[in-house]
């Protein structure tokens, strides 16, 4: 990452913020890295990616410290696995970034390249991830810094093993099949992806180059969905004839205690709703750091893995990452809920997201059978989730629920403010009353559609 461009911004005042051209401020939809955050509800936001999502305990905790000192000491891990910093001022950037220097922390420049958390350490793993990154960086170096390419346009580098990346939506995969072959596809996930090559660690290179020209040629930020499949086939004339199986296989679940095969054991814990104050981590991390861990590997679902622990000391870390508010067993339901930072963190919100959900947790149960996402999002922007999903939107004048969708489209419900959580627990009766056997929250609420829910909500 270049610091001289992010430290301009330390000498730019925030009444100058508001003055710049819309141009010169990152737009909403775009990866806010240093060199240009995006403006927020609660001040700016800085995303970052450290090489190979990996840190170890005292550069986590030295971004916590620079969080609280330069931001608003909210810190926030995406459901891709990247770590947020909310709450910075235009003056304060730059010194986010030389902080960022000073603790060693590599941010690659260009758009993120995601590869599995557990790359080099998971004897599972067909082939480490780390060294096609790096390769595709080296090589495609000019093309993945251009600025034809779309700014959240999407990597996966997917080396399988126990946390493959199967189920991470990207605009180009590329997933090792063999200690020597990779796949290249776009557009989907392990299952829905597009193969266009496959073949040595060059052959994957150079496809991925084409494709980046492919996307270059179709107009600035356009994404791989825009690709025409009758043009892919004039580019990859052999993809019709690539065998490839659907990856369908379920990654073992990110909070709780792993051991790997070669008895390795290893720590997955999740921030309450991807969101963790930076007094908590650091908390956490020096009673990490005195049971012996040693590294941090960011994790796709909102989460991280701590590496290093013994198996002895894994129980007494879960309880205190616990009382800190970090989910460290399977199935907490927090796990189904995408909550943004809501009123009282963020400027923009109309209602407190975090005190519903953990309301909601322990009077809706229906609601969490795993089928579907609860967003919940204080303003139409839906910052906290950005896939269709079960979404209660606030606004000035109430809320919105939508059934399937995102925060900014048009509700199909309207509920006024005040009583949200009786509107919800009535929402989650009337899916308990009319569950056909077997059947699961998604499936009925879809069976009841806008009709079915608006009467239930209205129900005494």
């Amino acid at each position: 990452m270049s610091i001289q461009a992010a430290k301009a911004s330390d000498r730019t005042g925030e009444a100058d913020l508001h003055d710049r051209p819309a141009a010169e401020i990152r737009r909403r939809g775009a990866c806010p890295a240093l060199a240009a955050p995006m403006p927020t509800g609660d001040g700016l936001l800085v995303r970052l990616r450290p090489a190979g999502g990996a840190l170890t305990p005292s550069q986590f905790a030295s971004l916590a410290r620079s969080a609280a000192a330069h931001g608003n000491g909210i810190l926030e891990i995406t459901a891709r696995g990247n770590l947020q910093i909310r709450g910075l001022r235009a003056e304060t950037v730059g010194q986010l970034a030389a902080d960022v220097d000073a603790a060693g922390i590599t941010v690659p420049d260009g758009p993120a390249i995601e590869i599995s958390p557990l790359h080099g350490i998971d004897p599972e793993e067909i082939c480490d991830p780390a060294a096609m990154e790096m390769a595709l960086r080296s090589t495609l170096r000019d093309q993945l810094a251009s600025p034809r390419l779309a700014p959240k346009l999407s990597l996966v580098v997917d080396g399988g093993g126990s946390f493959g990346l199967s189920a991470l939506s990207a605009d180009i995969r590329v997933v090792a099949q063999s200690d020597t072959d990779w796949l290249v596809a776009i557009n989907g996930d392990g299952e829905t992806s597009t193969p266009a090559a496959i073949g040595l660690a060059e052959s994957a290179i150079s496809a991925v180059g084409e494709i980046f020209s492919l996307l270059a040629n179709l107009g600035q930020g356009r994404r791989a969905r825009d690709i025409d499949p009758a043009l892919l086939r004039t580019c990859f004339p052999a993809m019709d004839g690539i065998q490839f199986i659907p990856s369908r296989a379920a990654a073992m679940p990110l909070a709780g205690s792993h051991r790997l095969k070669d008895g390795k054991t290893i720590l997955g814990l999740r921030p309450e709703f991807g969101q963790m104050r930076a007094s908590d981590l650091i908390t956490l991390l020096d009673l990490a750091t005195d049971r012996g861990a040693t590294a941090i590997r960011l994790a796709p679902g909102r989460g991280f893995f701590l590496i290093g622990l013994s198996a002895d000391t894994v129980p007494a870390m879960q309880i205190d990452a616990a009382r800190h508010g970090f989910a460290a067993q399977p199935g907490d339901n927090s796990e189904h809920i995408a909550a943004c930072a809501g009123a009282g963190a963020c400027g923009s919100a109309f209602y407190e997201t975090r005190t519903l959900a953990r309301h909601l947790i322990g009077v809706a149960p229906a609601l969490f059978d795993g089928s579907l996402t609860l967003h919940l999002s204080g303003c139409p922007k839906g910052c906290a989730h950005a896939r269709p999903a079960l979404t209660l939107t606030g606004s000035a004048e109430g809320y919105g629920l939508i059934l399937n969708g995102l925060a900014a489209d048009l509700p199909d419900e309207r509920i006024a403010g005040g009583r949200i959580d009786f509107a919800i627990e009535r929402l989650a009766r009337a899916i308990e009353d009319n569950k056909d056997a077997g059947e699961s929250t998604a499936a009925c609420l879809t069976r009841l559609g806008a009709t079915g829910v608006s009467k239930a909500l209205r129900q005494e």
